[in-house]
């Protein structure tokens, strides 16, 4: 089973671009996009319902444009569920969980930190205005998954907006005060895998350096590979022996993520 990944940033732009190529020509099983910052209703057939797929969105009712998931996949599922129970935690369009035979899916768009607040004399004090609510959201889905874990083994893809360790971006000691590598962001990644979810590439490809999914925009970051590694896929320990390969697609370009990969083999 071939599933695939990918923070599109903008649904309807990249799905307009040469780059879409990738989905049309995938041949993967699942496939998880996040940041669609679309609802279904906004985009062509073709997209919205593509021959041989069934399809599932995730819209923000917050505020249009905004955040958003999009799960597509060749096998029905047997029972789909939208956003997270807890209600603190609904109305983004950040969460699309499918059950399948073999184990529970998630697909998240986890949230990002949000600006940085600043001093009454304009002093950066390292503080982020949504870091309370990105822990809470990660806090949430964990209980969750926990629970459904209990019956059937779990799987979850996205953009978690954390790099874990240091190997995981460029410039580590430049970001330890920036969101996205705070030291608490790392540890609730700490413990997330010490409760016994694998990150299926460090899994199969070690300490390997220099790989991302993520660059920004600004200052040539991409053709330099100046980027973090903030999109994943992690399966609980159950799943372990299932692992048969874990990749990044940073070849595929048309947003500021690149598509990350999984083969399970059942």
């Amino acid at each position: 089973m071939k599933l695939l990944s990918w923070n599109v940033n903008g649904l309807r732009a990249v799905s307009a671009k040469p780059e879409w190529l990738w989905f049309q020509q995938s041949d993967a099983d699942i496939i998880g996009l996040q940041e669609t910052k679309a609802s279904p209703e906004q985009l062509d057939d073709a997209v919205r319902a593509p021959e041989g797929w069934h399809s599932f969105f995730a819209s923000s009712t917050v505020k249009k444009g905004y955040s958003g998931v999009a799960v597509f996949c060749r096998q029905k599922p047997l029972a789909a569920h939208y956003e997270l129970p807890e209600a603190d935690y609904q109305g983004e369009g950040r969460m699309i969980h499918l059950e399948f035979p073999q184990f529970h899916y998630f697909n998240g768009y986890f949230p990002n930190g949000g600006e940085e607040i600043l001093s009454d004399d304009n002093k950066h004090i390292g503080q982020f205005k949504r870091v309370p609510y990105k822990m809470g959201f990660f806090d949430a889905f964990l209980r969750h998954a926990q629970a459904l874990r209990q019956h059937k083994p779990v799987v979850v893809c996205g953009d978690f907006n954390i790099a874990h360790t240091a190997i995981d971006l460029a410039r580590p000691k430049q970001n330890v005060k920036n969101t996205g590598f705070l030291p608490l962001e790392r540890e609730w990644m700490d413990n997330f895998t010490a409760t016994g979810y694998i990150d299926t590439f460090r899994h199969i490809h070690g300490a390997l350096p220099e790989k991302y999914s993520w660059w920004s925009y600004k200052a040539a970051a991409r053709p330099k590979n100046i980027g973090w590694r903030i999109d994943y896929f992690f399966v609980s320990n159950e799943l372990q022996a299932h692992i048969k390969n874990a990749w990044i697609e940073d070849h595929v370009f048309g947003s500021d993520h690149c598509p990350v990969g999984l083969e399970l083999d059942f």
